[in-house]
């Protein structure tokens, strides 16, 4: 299995989404859109593949995973071109890919995603964690 970093950004002129790259602790825009670490045999994005996006609605939330997303769709940025990078001597990453993207908007319908699955172990935990919060003291 292979490990492969993965860097989707805007097209180097690309204005268009501005307003929604901005990085929370300076406000500055950034032209990183996601990276993705994958240690898949899948092959790599390519022209046309367009990145989700995930959303939370409120009346679908989960009380266990309260900001949790609960919907996701194919997002408004599609990948224009790829560039896949070797590292020169052992690396942590079999690859270095950079996907540059194109704001293209789209309508697409929100899907829902599946309900979080916790193990009986942890379901255990936050029992031991709820009734310890409720205990007097």
């Amino acid at each position: 299995m292979s490990r492969k970093y993965i860097i989707f950004r805007a097209e180097w002129n690309e204005e268009e989404g501005a307003e929604n790259r901005l990085l929370a602790h300076t406000g500055a825009i950034t032209d990183i859109l996601a990276e993705h670490f994958d240690s898949s045999d899948r092959p790599l994005p390519s022209p046309g593949y367009r990145l989700r996006e995930f959303h939370r609605v409120e009346q679908f939330f989960d009380r266990q995973f309260p900001n949790a997303s609960t919907h996701t769709r194919i997002g408004d940025w599609e990948v224009t071109r790829v560039e896949k990078y070797a590292p020169e001597t052992m690396s942590e990453f079999e690859a270095i890919v950079v996907c540059y993207c194109r704001y293209a908007p789209v309508i697409t319908p929100l899907e829902p995603m599946p309900k979080i699955q916790v193990s009986e172990e942890l379901q255990e935990l936050q029992s031991i964690d709820r009734r310890r919060d409720i205990a007097p003291r």
